[in-house]
């Protein structure tokens, strides 16, 4: 047997320190435990908010314009477009308040457009048999006493036809030395047998109308020619090459812009060197200048880094506005730029926090996007004034709506999910507050990024139907004439039109002569009242 003696001996100290330490390790996996389970619940309620805003996106009706404008694309658009005329239609009526009882009008779905008056009229004499210029009762001649005018509206499909440049030639018929001819007229494309209008309508069906150029050369084939995909490409690539120094002089006047609009989106771009065809590369926007004279620029540049901006920007040191990527944090570093961000973005994640609310059920998403709202109705009431006015309506009006948010802001930080739809909301709020709030000391700065946003969306939808450029030079031309698409439609002219008037009158320039005659505001000084 082994003695009492010989047991090791525990002092009660040391029982309890051992209970202590035990118990303390409990509690640690409580709280690990706990933790664990929260980090859990919360990556669930992520995932369901993330497949609620893919759900909600792919079926669910969008306030977003741009989403309303590819509604465009629907096979059933005719259908669509009667129902909500009849909709509305019973709402008008719904609205209205009770009136005497009178005969009943009938109402014509969405009203008939008065024709524009300077459209080209064509009169179309309808007479009456002679005879039938008799009174029915004694038989005397009917005589004029008016007229009654209707009109409708014609439309001449697309002709195609061949423009024949003939040059007399005159010789001396004694000597048979010193022939003249006349010089050949200047061409954009001197090689290729493409006139300015022809260039011109297949750059604006493109770019403007998201027409790619397969589709284009299969309509060109039912007019009776057959003009090549591969041509009709090589055209708008020679086309953006000779716009360049146009794109010069329009960049040089966006620059001395006291405020400049800048975003990017996605472009693919399959034959660049050193670079897997599925790499992803950007075309970068610029929009900013004066009402009557603004000027929107497309580049295209194989990457998003920092120094993408700092080439575009150069020596600027103005304004800027923009979303809230932080690429653009080294050029407003070295230039000093006053860097403002864009109130849109932020709205836009409170709504899609709200959509992933329980239905019915209101909550601090619904607050802010209130908050945003009369943010919004404070800049609709300044939109007239002037800087300093508007200013001062803002310190009036909008500061007090700032302070609100920003203490609302504060105490809901602790009290959300970071990584839930409303936590990301007010984490992008947060983070992006000191840019957000530049608009209140500065009446120049806008409350968001929305002319970039709608300049850039075209490229965004003609996207989807050309998915990718082939090359660099492809994807440069046609920032190219998008840049001078969007220009011209920011200035309200017609895009084929200017294209036309750019390409009849670039080749009869010579290399000193001023390019700012091409410049959209230069042209349209001249245009007919």
């Amino acid at each position: 047997m082994i003695s009492p003696a010989s047991t090791p001996s525990v002092s009660v100290s040391q029982l309890q320190r051992q209970v202590r330490a035990q118990q303390e390790e409990i509690a640690r996996l409580h709280r690990l435990m706990e933790k664990k389970e929260a980090q859990w619940e919360a990556a669930k309620q992520s995932l369901f908010e993330q497949l609620k805003l893919a759900i909600e996106g792919r079926f669910g009706p969008s306030t977003e314009k741009y989403r309303v404008e590819q509604g465009d694309l629907l096979i059933n658009e005719a259908e669509v477009a009667v129902d909500e005329e009849e909709a509305s239609a019973q709402d008008d009526t719904a609205d209205a308040p009770a009136a005497p009882l009178q005969p009943a009008k009938r109402r014509t779905c969405g009203g008939r457009v008065a024709l524009p008056p300077e459209l080209p009229r064509v009169e179309v004499i309808h007479e009456l048999p002679e005879d039938a210029r008799h009174c029915h009762h004694d038989g005397t001649e009917l005589k004029e006493i008016g007229k009654e005018i209707s009109e409708e509206l014609h439309v001449v499909p697309a002709r195609i036809e061949v423009i024949r440049h003939v040059r007399i030639k005159y010789g001396c018929p004694d000597c048979e030395e010193g022939v003249q001819i006349a010089p050949a007229p200047a061409k954009l494309l001197p090689k290729s047998n493409a006139s300015p209008t022809l260039l011109a309508y297949v750059a604006t069906a493109k770019y403007q109308d998201a027409l790619p150029l397969y589709r284009q050369s299969q309509i060109f084939a039912r007019h009776g020619i057959e003009i090549p995909r591969n041509t009709l490409a090589r055209w708008m690539v020679q086309v953006g090459e000779r716009l360049m120094p146009l794109v010069e002089a329009l960049r040089q006047h966006l620059l001395q812009a006291p405020l400049i609009h800048m975003d990017e989106t996605t472009l693919q771009v399959n034959a660049e060197a050193d670079r897997p065809a599925s790499s992803t590369s950007y075309m970068w926007l610029q929009r900013g200048g004066p009402p009557g004279q603004q000027v929107v620029l497309f580049d295209y540049d194989a990457s998003r880094a920092g120094r993408v901006p700092v080439r575009l920007l150069g020596n600027y040191a103005g304004r800027l506005v923009t979303d809230g990527y932080e690429g653009y944090a080294e050029v407003v570093r070295k230039n000093g730029i006053t860097h403002a961000g864009c109130w849109a973005h932020a709205r836009r994640k409170f709504v899609e926090a709200q959509k992933v609310q329980p239905k019915g059920k209101t909550g601090k998403a619904d607050w802010a996007l209130n908050q945003i709202r009369k943010l919004y109705a404070v800049e609709t009431q300044a939109k007239a004034l002037g800087p300093e006015a508007r200013q001062a309506l803002r310190d009036q009006k909008s500061r007090p709506l700032i302070t609100q948010l920003r203490t609302w802001l504060d105490k809901s930080l602790t009290q959300v999910l970071p990584k839930s739809a409303l936590g990301k909301a007010l984490h992008y709020l947060d983070g992006q507050w000191q840019r957000l709030t530049r608009f209140l000391d500065d009446g120049l700065i806008p409350l968001d990024n929305n002319p970039a946003e709608n300049a850039i969306r075209p490229f965004v939808v003609g996207r989807k139907n050309w998915l990718f450029s082939h090359t660099p030079s492809g994807a440069q031309a046609s920032a190219a004439i998008y840049s001078l698409i969007e220009t011209a439609k920011a200035n309200g002219l017609s895009p084929y039109e200017y294209l036309q008037f750019v390409f009849e009158t670039l080749p009869t320039l010579g290399e000193d002569d001023d390019l700012g005659t091409l410049l959209p505001w230069c042209w349209k000084d001249t245009l007919p009242v």
